[in-house]
């Protein structure tokens, strides 16, 4: 592959894979803006756009500090009385025209849930997750009552027929429990979801592991959900193959049809590159990721990801994507110095700048292929905070580059 950089902005920066080789393209002064987009109910502290995703002509924007009680879809806005509750809202494209179609909220609406930390649409499918909600039930389409598992979390799926959205699924972990933030990250690939619980506690290793024995905080897990028809049902419970606490497995998620990826930029081992030796946990915070296939209906671990620069903080796995037979990692607080694609990586001069981390299928083997700097690295840029990978498309955002236009 070959990876040209398209654009960059203040905040992002587009790089397009080409088959071959790799290599660093012209920048271009900007790109253009094709919508200002709104919340209907537009408060201050509401956070529109914490999150966002995109399918076609449909775009889901998570508001997860919106307060109002309304329940379900297209309630009233108006009763601000259920603070940080959270919403989400869809626009539809015609034309060259961005149009509101939907406000979305939880079946169960309740202060503090924050409905909207995480979106993610494919097609007419929608899932938002409200990692902060608090009922006390374990599944799909359990009891939504008692609300006295606090910060256990939910997710929430939504289906669009013709043009009228209603909710489909109201989604449990299997094992929920206190502070789990269930939701926290979600992904959608047809008629598969990953939703991932960065502070799930069990001891579990693997895939479908016990999920009983709580005794590390933070260490994380994931959860795979498959639908036949109108009906979903919990496919696999994903551990990282050396769980330990304060991993934060599942803080990132994404799956692509039959693979998909979990990040741990909590995982402190001093490996580098794929499927090294996991056992010591001498580089604390450096960071980790891992991939998981199916065959069938049953899910397994195939690679054990770190930096080809692993170091301690660096936090590699804040973020993850999977495209077909190529998925990238970032770390966000990674220190390189260097600038562009395929550069030095051992000058690390320039804290929390962060860097992204290409991988690609040759054959049956995995391999590390790029390692992309900022063209304009800088201290605390947070390069790789965000990231989306479509097909030969890689966009990267970092929130805190300073560049003035």
């Amino acid at each position: 592959m070959k990876v040209h950089q398209l654009a960059y902005g203040a905040t992002a920066l587009l790089l397009c894979l080409v088959p071959q080789a790799f290599s660093q393209g012209a920048t271009l002064p900007g790109t253009v803006q094709d919508a200002y987009v709104k919340a209907p109910n537009t408060e201050t502290q509401d956070q529109f756009g914490y999150s966002i995703s995109i399918s076609g002509d449909t775009m889901v924007v998570g508001a997860s500090l919106e307060d109002s009680a309304a329940v379900g879809v297209g309630g009233n806005p108006a009763d601000n009385s259920a603070a940080d509750s959270g919403a989400a809202y869809v626009y539809v494209r015609n034309g060259s025209t961005w149009v509101f179609q939907a406000y979305l909220k939880a079946s169960n609406t309740g202060a503090g849930d924050k409905f909207g930390r995480s979106v993610a649409i494919d097609g007419d499918t929608i899932i938002v997750g409200a990692p902060f909600e608090r009922s006390d039930t374990d599944g799909v389409n359990g009891v939504q009552g008692d609300d006295s598992l606090w910060r256990s979390g939910a997710v929430y799926v939504f289906q669009r027929t013709g043009s009228a959205w209603s909710q489909e699924a109201y989604i449990k972990a299997s094992n929920s429990a206190w502070g789990s933030a269930f939701g926290s990250a979600v992904a959608i690939s047809s008629d598969s979801i990953i939703v991932g619980s960065y502070a799930e506690g069990s001891m579990a290793t693997g895939v479908d592991g016990s999920q009983v024995q709580d005794g590390y905080f933070d260490a994380g897990a994931a959860y795979i959900f498959n639908r036949v028809g109108s009906t979903w049902a919990q496919q696999a419970y994903l551990k990282a193959s050396n769980t330990m606490g304060s991993d934060l497995f599942g803080i990132s998620v994404d799956i692509d049809g039959d693979r998909a990826i979990v990040g741990a930029p909590g995982e402190s081992s001093i490996a580098k590159g794929i499927d090294g030796d996991q056992s010591s946990d001498q580089s604390f915070g450096s960071g980790a990721a891992y991939l998981f296939e199916r065959t069938g209906s049953a899910w397994s671990q195939v690679a054990y990801v770190k930096a080809s620069n692993t170091a301690a903080n660096d936090e590699f796995g804040r973020t993850v994507c999977v495209s077909g037979d190529s998925f990238v990692v970032g770390a966000s607080a990674e220190d390189g110095a260097s600038s562009g694609v395929g550069v030095e990586q051992m000058s690390n001069t320039a804290p929390t700048s962060g860097a992204a981390y290409v991988f690609s299928k040759s054959g049956a083997v995995w391999a590390q292929e790029v390692y992309i700097k900022a063209s304009n690295t800088g201290s605390n840029a947070r390069f790789s905070h965000a990231m989306d990978l479509e097909g030969d498309r890689l966009l990267i955002g970092a929130p805190n580059e300073r560049a003035a236009f």
